[in-house]
């Protein structure tokens, strides 16, 4: 009995379906998102996966609402694009909110969807990206969009330091939308396309009489310069998503992983000739700290996160031996590198997360003090600066630090010191450490002998000089096991890889608690 062949109709209707969730909110949403510059939330996953690895999760899900005329009007896949694929050839799971259907607005269904890729990136252990571009809670749904953040909030913080997180900002993101992203690991915006702000221009004209636009309020020069939201901004939307792969590379998918480990090209024992050259011999001139890091590190390859944020402190990804690292530094180019409110907390930020996910942190240390003033003791600098020394305190990973010229008072402390844990602590003949610079301690010492002399401003001098050969320098640190070695900077790379090496295996713990309460 010959057998009927079964008919094509249910292929025709996924193959509908199916087309119908790839055009989102049609071709008329597309060509207006278009027309403002902007990518269709599937052109961006496209840039974020390794091509042809994106697997789509629930691309038939609709939303429930009956009212207010969205009865008929249920996409297949709702306002978000979830799944997950490969990045650089490891898993990674995504969503991406699109704007084309109902202005991307979060519903319930929608809500679920992105809980349930977090969810599958939790047990699978693998990081997530969230692509955000939307209007907001849908206001036809109610509670239920407010219970959808919820829940979205909820997984964010479940998350936090067990898999990267990772928020993408091409578009509006305003009102308890920021939130999320705000919990997120690293922030990354398009200019000219990604806002974000809790209450948006008009609120603030009403309310505070205030008139900004939304790019000034909430755009990514705002937040990549003044506010700190913002890790990463650049330019173009495609700039952004190449440069989320890249950081992808040095991060590993979960806590339970060591970082990504590539091949060193690089010589492990490469020495820099030129190092020492970069610092100049008086302590209170500036120069780049960057060119230092760049020169020790593979191939000179930095990812510097808030660039543009709290420039008076560096941090930075690079590798070392082909091993990932984080890297902080004070910027003697910016302030003279002192510590203020925000440079406290961006290093601790960057620390907390090098430390959640198994990344060795480098040190190198040119840091005069906190820096004075009512704004700083007003604006909490007490608090603030508290924060990098519980993050260095409480880090359990390898750290490495290199004094490359002065570490003044409480600042030495704080600079991943040996007080604070420090692993290995070298430093460059350059190195001091003081209570505070030799003019102001000669100054305060030495005062009433200075007034006494019959020629003030040459006794002053004599005694700074003294003080300086006696104090600034190195040795009295190292005398006391403070520091481990006074090293020569051409050998500051081999010296810093091979300390990696030495601590590769290290274990260290903090005393039995539920957890600590830093000062936030």
């Amino acid at each position: 009995m010959a057998i009927e062949p079964k008919s094509d109709e249910g292929l025709e209707r996924l193959e509908e379906l199916r087309s119908r969730s790839r055009m989102g909110g049609g071709e008329r949403r597309i060509a207006q998102q278009r027309s403002k510059g902007k990518l269709t939330a599937r052109e961006r996953l496209d840039l974020v996966f390794d091509a042809g690895t994106f697997e789509e999760i629930d691309p038939f899900a609709t939303h429930r609402a009956t009212g207010f005329g969205l009865a008929d009007n249920r996409p297949p896949g709702d306002a978000v694009v979830t799944g997950y694929g490969k990045v650089n050839g490891r898993k990674v799971f995504a969503y991406a909110q699109d704007f084309t259907v109902l202005g991307g607005s979060v519903s319930e269904t929608v809500g679920k969807k992105i809980c349930k890729v977090m969810d599958l990136a939790m047990k699978v252990g693998a990081p997530v990206v969230g692509v955000n571009d939307s209007g907001g809670a849908r206001i036809q749904e109610g509670v239920l969009s407010l219970a959808a953040y919820g829940e979205i909030f909820l997984r964010n913080t479940m998350a936090s330091g067990v898999v990267p997180q990772i928020s993408v900002i091409v578009g509006p993101s305003a009102g308890g939308a920021v939130y999320s992203p705000g919990i997120t690991d690293f922030v990354f915006m398009a200019q000219g396309v990604g806002q974000m702000y809790i209450t948006g221009p008009d609120v603030i004209k009403t309310v505070m009489g205030e008139e900004v636009t939304h790019e000034e309020l909430g755009g990514a020069s705002a937040h990549g310069v003044r506010s700190g939201v913002a890790h990463f901004v650049y330019e173009t939307e495609e700039e952004c998503m190449e440069e989320l792969r890249r950081l992808l590379s040095f991060l590993p998918s979960n806590n339970m992983e060591d970082p990504p480990a590539g091949v060193a090209f690089d010589p492990v024992d490469r020495v820099s000739e030129d190092l020492a050259g970069i610092v100049p011999r008086e302590s209170n001139k500036s120069y780049d700290i960057r060119e230092i890091m760049a020169r020790v590190v593979d191939d000179e390859d930095l990812m510097e996160v808030h660039q543009s944020y709290a420039p008076n402190i560096v941090v930075a990804f690079a590798r070392m031996g082909g091993a990932t690292v984080g890297l902080v530094g004070n910027q003697p180019a910016v302030l003279a590198g002192v510590l203020d409110i925000n440079a406290s907390v961006k290093a601790a930020r960057f620390i907390r997360f090098c430390d959640a996910f198994n990344i060795p942190v480098i040190t190198f240390v040119d840091v005069p003090g906190f820096l004075p003033g009512t704004d700083q003791e007003h604006g909490g600098i007490i608090r603030h600066g508290a924060k990098l020394i519980y993050a260095y305190a409480e880090a359990t990973v390898p750290k490495v630090s290199v004094m490359i010229r002065k570490a003044y008072g409480g600042a030495y402390i704080v600079m991943s010191s040996k007080h604070l844990r420090g692993d290995i602590n070298l430093s460059w003949p350059s190195g001091e450490i003081a209570v505070m610079g030799p003019d102001g301690a000669v100054n305060i010492i030495f005062r009433e002998e200075i007034a006494k002399a019959s020629d003030p401003e040459k006794r002053r001098a004599e005694l700074t000089r003294e003080y300086v050969e006696n104090f600034a320098n190195p040795y009295v640190a190292a005398s006391h096991g403070f520091l481990d070695d006074v090293i020569d900077p051409r050998e500051t790379r081999p010296r810093l890889i091979r300390a990696l090496d030495l601590l590769k295996d290290k274990v260290d713990a903090m005393p039995r608690k539920k957890h600590g309460n830093i000062p936030l």
